[in-house]
C-alpha cells in the first residue's frame, strides 16, 4: 500500500447486521384487551420512579416480552406512556443491546467471542453452534456477545443472560440439544432457565418465580484465586481512614489540609506534575 494511499474506515453497523425496528410481520399496534393488560403493568412500573421517563428501560423489556423483541407497537407503546417522541424512545432501543430487533426464539444463546474467549476456545464455539443450529426451527437464536464480565470461566456462553462457564464446542452442542428437547437447563449459576420472554418480564422489575432464583449466589474459585493468593502473600488493601479520603497526593502536598487552609499547588520538580 502506498504511504499516501488513503485507509477508508467504515461507520455504522455491519451490512450483516439488522437494525431495523420494522420488521416485515411485526406489529404496528395491539388489541384492545392486550393493549389494556399492559396499560396495568405499564403503570405499575412507571409508579416506581419520581420521573416517569426514567421508566424507559424496564418499559422496552416489558414489552419485548410480550413479542419477544422490540416491534413499532412497542415504540408507539412507549412514547405515549411516557410522552415521549418516537424518536427518543427508538434512540433508546437501539442503542442497547439487550433489546431484540428481531424475532428470537425461546433461548437466545450468546457465545463471547471477546479477547480472552475467543483465545480459550469462543470462536470454536459459536462455529459450532452455527453449524449444529443451521436446521434450528427457531426456538434457539444464537448471536455473538461482547465480553461479559466472567473472563475467570472462558469462554461463556449466556442463555437468556444466564451464565454458562468453562464451555467447548461439545458441552455447548449438548446445551443447546436439551434446549431444544424441553429438559431443564439449569446455568452455572442461578435457578433452572426460563424462556426470553419471561426473562424479559423479570428484567421489567416483576417477581421471579423460580424456586432459588433469588438466593445469593457465592463467588466460584477462580474469581477468588487473585484474592486468595494475596492472603498467602500477606498483602491488604490499606486502611481507608489513613488516606483521608485521598491516595493520589504528591509527595509535597500535606494530606491534613482542611477547606480554610488550602492545600499548597504541586511542586513543579514533581515527575508528572506541573506548578499551577
Amino acid at each position: 500500500m502506498s504511504a499516501r494511499e488513503p485507509v477508508l474506515v467504515p461507520f455504522g453497523p455491519a451490512p450483516e447486521e439488522r437494525v431495523q425496528l420494522v420488521q416485515p410481520g411485526a406489529r404496528r399496534s395491539y388489541p384492545p384487551e392486550v393493549r389494556e393488560r399492559l396499560e396495568r403493568d405499564a403503570a405499575t412500573v412507571v409508579a416506581r420512579y419520581p420521573r416517569p421517563r426514567s421508566a424507559i428501560i424496564p418499559l422496552l423489556h416489558l414489552l419485548q416480552a410480550e413479542d419477544g423483541y422490540l416491534t413499532p407497537a412497542a415504540v408507539d407503546f412507549v412514547s405515549h406512556t411516557l410522552d415521549l417522541t418516537g424518536a427518543e424512545v427508538a434512540a433508546v432501543a437501539t442503542f442497547y443491546s439487550m433489546y431484540r430487533r428481531e424475532p428470537t426464539g425461546d433461548y437466545l444463546v450468546g457465545v463471547c467471542t471477546n479477547t480472552l474467549c475467543a483465545v480459550m476456545g469462543g470462536d470454536a464455539i459459536h462455529a459450532a453452534l452455527t453449524e449444529h443450529l443451521a436446521d434450528d426451527p427457531g426456538s434457539v437464536t444464537l448471536e455473538h456477545l461482547e465480553c461479559n464480565a466472567a473472563c475467570d470461566y472462558a469462554p461463556v456462553v449466556m442463555v437468556n443472560w444466564e451464565f454458562f462457564d468453562n464451555q467447548t464446542p461439545e458441552s455447548a452442542r449438548t446445551l443447546v440439544d436439551d434446549l431444544r428437547s424441553g429438559h431443564p437447563v439449569t446455568p452455572t449459576r442461578g435457578a433452572t432457565l426460563c424462556t426470553f420472554r419471561e426473562t424479559s418480564r423479570i428484567l421489567a422489575g416483576f417477581p421471579d418465580p423460580r424456586p432459588g432464583a433469588n438466593d445469593a449466589a457465592t463467588a466460584g474459585d477462580a474469581t477468588l484465586a487473585g484474592l486468595r493468593r494475596a492472603h498467602e502473600a500477606g498483602s491488604a488493601a490499606p486502611d481507608p481512614s489513613s488516606t483521608r479520603g485521598s491516595t493520589t497526593a504528591a509527595p509535597d502536598v500535606p494530606t491534613d489540609s482542611t477547606p480554610d487552609e488550602p492545600a499548597p499547588a504541586p511542586s513543579a520538580d514533581v515527575p508528572g506534575k506541573e506548578a499551577r
